[in-house]
């Protein structure tokens, strides 16, 4: 899976713990791979992607705030 374009943050410190994610060859889901372990590829679809990034978004919001 070397060939593949994984794309990671800007936010990224060099030789920090890393989420990258690329589309699949099909592009019907998305991979993902942790910088340190990039050998271990996840499989995701966007809405659960999504889901899943509006809920850390949320979470991270002080309480009694909006964005």
């Amino acid at each position: 899976m070397s060939s593949l374009n994984w794309q990671q943050s800007s936010y990224c410190a060099e030789g920090g713990s890393c989420l990258a994610l690329t589309p699949s060859p099909g592009g019907e889901s998305i991979l993902l791979r942790e910088s340190e372990h990039p050998e271990a590829v996840l499989s995701t679809t966007p809405g659960p992607l999504g889901a899943f990034i509006r809920a850390v978004h949320t979470a991270d919001q002080p309480v009694g705030t909006s964005r």
